[in-house]
């Protein structure tokens, strides 16, 4: 999918710039036109005469060339890109795009680039895991950027955790992935996808929830908009961007998720249940902040209204994909929910798979619908949603 892309590839001073190298080969290997930017600090990490074999290019660092005085334009680059990825990305350089400094060459083209921008950002698990740059990454997504995140393993520093550059394999597949030209196959169709946790109050102060951080809807909800559909994405309290092109509606209570999702739902071609939406609520909400005493404290608790069980009793023929996640009997229970609920299909998670469930940006899930059940790999959820809206496709076009 990359054969003819113009892909710009900035460097800057990490250790991890050795993984550029391989980047670059597979990029080249894709048929992708290379282009190298890179910082003068990455020089110090890896060779631009490395750089230069591997992309058949001449690498640029500074402005102009001191021999000639030929300039180097950031906005030559930044147009003749298909995408800007900058691997590795390090705080330092995060930094100082969340904020629009263009102190060298790579950041001057970041403000010029008209491309998708993509970041593999590579540090110490201190440094990843600081507030601050955790700000700054939540500002770069919100503008537009994409953000590959890190892995879990050994650092340069000998400590182990969060913060070791993505492989070039997943960041190649990343880049092939949004660039691919998305046929607007669901011109015209109206989605709801429900996202996040619902928050059910016992007082001014504590509620009930889950770990649900909504990062699976938000993708599929994105997906679905990126092939031409009009998606309302009802969601559940999180720090997540609304995907480009979707109207967000926030909610906080199942009692609200409901009412959301069902006046909505006379008008859409379909809805994907992503949500985890809590079974039950306390059935009193006290006014005050109840008092700790020296008594054990009970809370009833009563039903919600199931939201995917009232759509299934109007479904017609619109589609209507749910999610299970399950400890136990997983394929079983998930087929009981189908067949209950009317989906066209669910999708089944068990926590008991690595990688899979709440918070993480990976999924391992099975499809299983009426004809049988499919089982994916562990994937990005990015792909997971790639392929749910695939199979939406699929149905639609029967």
């Amino acid at each position: 999918m990359l054969k003819g892309k113009h892909i710009l590839l900035g460097i800057t001073g990490s250790i991890a710039a050795y993984k550029a190298a391989v980047l670059c080969r597979l990029l080249k290997t894709a048929g992708a036109d290379v282009q190298v930017v890179m910082t003068p600090l990455a020089k110090q990490f890896i060779t631009p005469l490395t750089m230069a074999t591997l992309s058949k290019n001449p690498i640029l660092v500074e402005f102009f060339n001191p021999e000639n005085g030929a300039w180097n334009s950031h906005v030559a680059l930044g147009e003749w890109a298909d995408c800007y990825l900058i691997a590795p990305a390090t705080a330092n350089t995060l930094a100082k795009m969340a904020h629009g400094i263009a102190d060298n060459l790579l950041l001057t083209t970041y403000l010029s680039s008209r491309a998708p921008v993509v970041v593999a950002p590579a540090m110490d698990l201190d440094m990843f895991a600081h507030a601050t740059t955790q700000r700054n990454l939540s500002e770069l997504r919100q503008t537009g950027v994409h953000v590959i995140e890190p892995e879990d393993g050994e650092l340069a520093s000998g400590l182990s955790g969060k913060g070791r550059m993505a492989e070039p394999s997943q960041i190649v597949a990343f880049v092939d992935a949004l660039l691919e030209e998305k046929k607007k196959n669901l011109q015209g169709k109206r989605f709801i996808v429900t996202a996040g946790a619902t928050i059910e109050a016992i007082d001014p102060v504590r509620f009930i929830s889950n770990h649900s951080s909504g990062k699976m809807g938000y993708a599929i909800a994105g997906e679905l908009a990126e092939r031409g559909a009009d998606v309302l994405l009802v969601t559940g309290r999180t720090a997540l961007p609304t995907p480009t092109g979707v109207t967000r509606c926030d909610i906080l209570s199942a009692e609200e998720m409901h009412r959301a999702v069902v006046e909505a739902f006379d008008s859409a071609d379909g809805a994907v249940m992503c949500a985890a939406v809590a079974d039950y609520t306390p059935e009193h909400c006290a006014d005050r902040k109840l008092k700790k005493n020296d008594d054990d404290l009970v809370i009833r608790l009563r039903r919600t209204k199931d939201i995917a069980a009232e759509l299934g009793s109007r479904k017609g023929d619109r589609i209507l994909v749910g999610f299970a996640l399950e400890t136990d009997d997983e394929e079983a229970h998930a087929r009981e929910k189908l067949e209950r609920k009317h989906f066209d299909f669910i999708v089944l998670n068990s926590l008991r798979d690595t990688g899979a469930g709440f918070r993480g940006d990976t999924n391992k899930v099975t499809f299983i619908d009426a004809a049988g059940s499919e089982a994916l790999p562990l994937l990005s959820k990015r792909e997971v949603a790639r392929r749910i809206a695939d199979k939406i496709e699929g149905l639609i076009q029967k």
